[in-house]
């Protein structure tokens, strides 16, 4: 990401939820202002809540550069829940012709050398016409900030040999089409059926989902945190599905070495990679960004990268989970009591 900005001379596009001052914050200040003083246009959305951790010193370095600057969704209390919704993306684009897509976050956590290990991440660059869908998308983005994105459109690009792919994005107070895609993806798979989620407290019909493609003789396989996780509530709630997925036939494996960051839905030969974790607080309050792929190779490398982190995860059996401790029991019930109760509140008004 850091190269593709080094390279750009137009435009620099950069949407991002979890934005925290520190070493990587000051790479990216640095570049988005060359970037800047080179000529480029440089619009960066942040979210509001997601960017507490930045710091006034490198807000103020980013204007000073020639950045322009927005936050989305500012914390008001007037809004009350509607503070709720935030922008969960998370895209580089860059002169029109390259874009970045994925669940990375510019902060520490997630750069080699970090305290506990860099949080396992999976991110998809891009080329091709459907940048320019990615362009528009920021956007729309862009605009409810304030005035209009004045960018001209990407140069119009023939068709390239390679692997063919489309936006899927997910709006809060509409219905997903994100979502209804992956669900439509796992009822036609044939063979298999992997997802791999930071925060899996998946909604009813994506349970069933997987449940029928189960049934059907697909392997169905879930890579989801250990316990080394940044919110151990929600880990909780997740594993109080465990039970009635085991015994329908799913394989779930959790990752021990570091804390797992990445959302990537693998079926059959189609891959989606972007920000959403499939789980309904977010398919709720959250803008979120996915890049589907239909290509036989590219499902393999990602295919590649499950098995690698399968391999170094604790695959859960029926037995282990019937044996596990009571205190670990309380939990799930006190944390799906509490996303039950979260899940009945109203969807918020747009800002």
């Amino acid at each position: 990401m850091l190269a593709a900005i080094d390279a750009a001379r137009e435009s620099v596009l950069l949407e991002m939820y979890l934005v925290e001052s520190g070493h990587i914050v000051t790479r990216f200040i640095a570049a988005l202002g060359a970037a800047a003083r080179r000529g480029a246009r440089v619009c960066v959305v942040f979210d509001a809540f997601g960017s507490l951790g930045l710091s006034r010193a490198d807000r103020r370095r980013l204007i000073e550069a020639g950045v322009e600057l927005r936050f989305f969704n500012p914390l008001e209390l007037r809004k009350r829940l509607g503070n709720l919704l935030r922008d969960h993306r998370k895209l580089l684009v860059t002169d029109g012709c390259s874009a970045f897509v994925g669940g990375t976050g510019l902060t520490d956590d997630f750069a080699p050398g970090a305290v506990h290990g860099p949080w396992l991440e999976v991110m998809v660059r891009i080329e091709g016409p459907v940048v320019a869908d990615w362009q528009r998308a920021f956007a729309r983005t862009w605009r409810r900030g304030g005035p209009a994105l004045d960018l001209p459109p990407p140069p119009p690009l023939p068709p390239r040999a390679g692997a063919t792919g489309r936006l899927s994005l997910s709006e809060a107070r509409q219905r997903s089409v994100l979502a209804n895609g992956v669900l439509r993806r796992i009822d036609s798979s044939t063979q298999r059926a992997w997802i791999m989620s930071a925060y899996f407290v998946p909604a009813r019909r994506v349970r069933a989902a997987l449940g029928r493609a189960a049934r059907r003789g697909v392997d169905v396989c879930l890579l989801l945190p250990g316990a080394r996780t940044d919110h151990p509530w929600v880990r909780q709630a997740s594993r109080r599905f465990y039970a009635r997925m085991l015994r329908g036939g799913v394989r779930i494996y959790e990752y021990q070495p570091h804390m797992l960051h990445g959302k990537v839905i693998l079926c059959d030969d189609w891959v989606s990679i972007g920000s959403s974790n499939l789980d309904r607080w977010s398919l709720r309050w959250n803008l979120e960004a996915n890049q589907e792929v239909a290509d036989t190779r590219f499902a393999d490398t990602v295919a590649a990268l499950f098995e690698r982190d399968f391999a170094v995860s604790r695959r859960i059996s029926r037995r282990y989970w019937r044996e596990r401790a009571w205190l670990d029991r309380l939990r799930e019930n006190i944390a799906g009591a509490i996303d039950r109760y979260l899940d009945r509140w109203r969807r918020p008004r747009r800002p």
